[in-house]
């Protein structure tokens, strides 16, 4: 180093040091713009988030925060979402120093409030979660995370994106109401869905969610930034109008004379659009550690637990894993070998998200592929994340806002959310059917019985059974061998169960 560069060196704020903004070739500018950009491209999970896992009852019938009602938990999981973010992020940006913003991991909810809450009380759900945070924390520490990772064959890996993204996008068409449920009489064959209530699409809230839906797509499709955002907000304004002109009303209209609820199979589902009382207020922060450890173990036995676990780590393990290459590499940041400098802070951090997650009740949290929206505005330090971080701090307080969001105007995102996963599947090669039989069994069997687990269960499974068959058991790594074993006893619980019984 010569007189000149350690004079610049020397004459650089404290601030620019510990970040190496001026050393990655950034400015203070540029990484507030970053921290800006990634925020208004990722705050949709403010909304969403509560909308898949403040919505959807666990075993014993209850919300989240015990909750009797589906719209009770909402404005509670709205602000611990916005909380855990904002100090998720600020902790990425000041220990792991990049431009990686967290929150809770779409997809990761799905598998929890779809899969695991199914069978548990929430609080049981949540302490699952804590338990998958610790795990994936103790693999980053003994380096274990790597050997896993290259365990599971990549079309898998790939295979498990995709249809959670069919599983994602068929929860929004069911909770707009675009696709239901045919009611039927006991023994009445019908099919499992169809379109709208009678066959056809009827009524308002139903041309909201299509408006919504084509206005987020054209978004996503000409790539404007915050594109999801700006659908959700576009789309409640619509329908807190139309609401106000047609005065739909909420498709469950309460108990009529005789105790049973009236039915409008035109109106709202979950929340009827209209404005506010309150735009501000001070978050309920209740859900903070409403969760329980060990109590799955209890609930459904410790085989079913553990692969709770597994299925819970499994697919924030790689989601992680891809999104730091990924945004490493579009801002430049990768070595020679496609290695992110110092990326043992980075999966620290996001692994004491996973834990964080769980024990706030919002899902485990991960980190966001949308952080290379930062990225494109010239972020290259952790200093855009504590922007990004401190944001959502702030919008814990616009909790309130959430509450008029109806479903019509929500899962048009979770929708568009699916297709950008579903994406992915170009990367799966159909020519070989070793893999794309597996492949495509996961895709599909996760949407078609609505589990996210049965689908990786019947993937993993039918890779080791092929490849035995073919006698190919070089390539079938020992874990995968465990890990499917697991999966049979799992799928085999009942009659195992039963069995025993009549013994």
């Amino acid at each position: 180093m010569n007189a000149q560069e350690a004079q610049v060196k020397e004459s650089r704020s404290g601030l620019d040091r510990y970040f190496r903004i001026t050393e990655r070739g950034s400015t203070v500018g540029r990484e507030v713009r970053g921290g800006l950009a990634t925020f208004f491209t990722m705050a949709y999970i403010v909304v969403l988030n509560p909308l898949i896992i403040g919505t959807v009852a666990d075993a014993d019938g209850r919300f989240l925060g015990d909750s009797t009602q589906p719209g009770g938990a909402i404005p509670l999981v709205a602000a611990a979402t916005a909380l855990i973010a904002g100090l998720l992020t600020i902790a990425m940006g000041v220990i792991g120093r990049y431009p990686l913003a967290m929150a809770a991991g779409l997809g990761l909810n799905a598998v929890l409030a779809f899969s695991v809450a199914s069978g548990m009380s929430w609080e049981d759900a949540m302490g699952i979660v804590v338990l998958e945070g610790l795990v994936i924390l103790v693999l980053v520490l003994t380096g274990f995370r790597t050997a896993v990772f290259h365990a599971i064959p990549p079309e898998l890996k790939t295979a498990i994106a995709v249809g959670i993204g069919l599983f994602i996008a068929l929860i929004g068409f069911v909770d707009a109401g675009f696709v239901r449920r045919i009611p039927g009489a006991v023994g009445e064959a019908t099919v499992p869905v169809q379109l709208g209530a009678t066959g056809s699409l009827s009524g308002w809230p139903t041309l909201v969610f299509c408006v919504g839906l084509l206005l987020t797509a054209l978004l996503v499709a000409r790539r404007v930034r915050g594109a999801i955002l700006i659908g959700i907000v576009v789309t409640t304004v619509f329908a807190v109008i139309v609401e106000a002109i047609a005065k739909v009303g909420p498709f469950n209209a309460g108990p009529g004379p005789d105790g049973k609820p009236v039915i409008n199979p035109d109106g709202w589902q979950l929340n009827v659009p209209k404005l506010p009382e309150d735009v501000v207020g001070a978050p309920n922060l209740s859900l903070l550690g409403d969760f329980s450890l060990f109590g799955s173990f209890e609930r459904v036995g410790v085989v079913a637990a553990l692969l709770f676990v597994f299925t819970i780590m499994l697919a924030d393990f790689f989601d992680t894993m891809g999104t730091v290459v990924g945004v490493g590499a579009e801002a430049g940041l990768l070595d020679e070998r496609g290695n992110l400098p110092g990326v043992r802070n980075v999966l620290l951090v996001d692994s004491v998200g996973a834990a964080a997650g769980g024990a706030g009740s919002v899902s485990s949290n991960t980190t966001y592929i949308e952080s290379a929206a930062g990225v494109a505005e010239g972020a290259r330090t952790g200093l855009a994340s504590v922007v990004t971080g401190a944001l959502f701090l702030v919008a814990m307080f616009f909790s309130p806002l959430v509450a008029i969001v109806p479903f019509e105007a929500a899962t048009p995102a979770l929708v568009v959310v699916g297709f950008l996963m579903m994406t992915q599947i170009r990367n799966i090669d159909f020519s070989d059917y070793d893999v794309a039989i597996p492949a495509f069994l996961t895709i599909v069997l996760m949407p078609f019985t609505y589990s996210i687990t049965a689908g990786i269960g019947a993937g993993f499974i039918a890779y080791v059974v092929i490849k035995a068959a073919r006698r190919r058991f070089a390539e079938i790594h020992p874990l995968m061998w465990l890990i499917a074993a697991l999966f049979v006893i799992y799928f085999a619980l009942d009659p195992v169960k039963e069995f025993l019984n009549v013994a």
